[in-house]
């Protein structure tokens, strides 16, 4: 039985898939997101009378869910940036080290 769920969400659309371990989901959401991300960089959106940089717009999230409540996932933002974070309700960011990327960030917290 499969253990862990990879989920992305982007506009319109959302997909599902079930891996065994930890290391193929982490491996397919790496995948899925680098072959999802924008080509093209987003413009200011507008939204509840607020205008929106590309730099905290959301293009396309990845999460993965796991056994005993592991939650974690990367979030690709406007202008093609990344980063990693921990938890569902209540994110909180994965600080990065030197060299690292999101993905090598989200694999250091959850596998540790």
């Amino acid at each position: 039985m499969a253990r862990y769920t990879v989920t992305v969400r982007r506009r319109g659309a959302t997909d599902r898939e079930r891996f065994d371990s930890l290391d193929d989901a982490l491996g397919a959401l790496e995948e899925r997101l680098d072959g999802l991300s924008p080509p093209s960089r987003r413009g200011d959106e507008r939204g509840l009378s607020r205008a929106y940089a590309p730099v905290q717009q959301v293009a396309v999230r990845g999460e993965i869910a796991g056994p005993r409540g592991l939650r974690g996932g990367v979030d690709v933002r406007g202008d093609g940036s990344s980063e990693a974070y921990t938890g569902r309700l209540r994110r909180r960011l994965v600080e990065r080290r030197s060299g690292e990327t999101a993905y090598d960030a989200l694999r250091r917290v959850l596998s540790g």
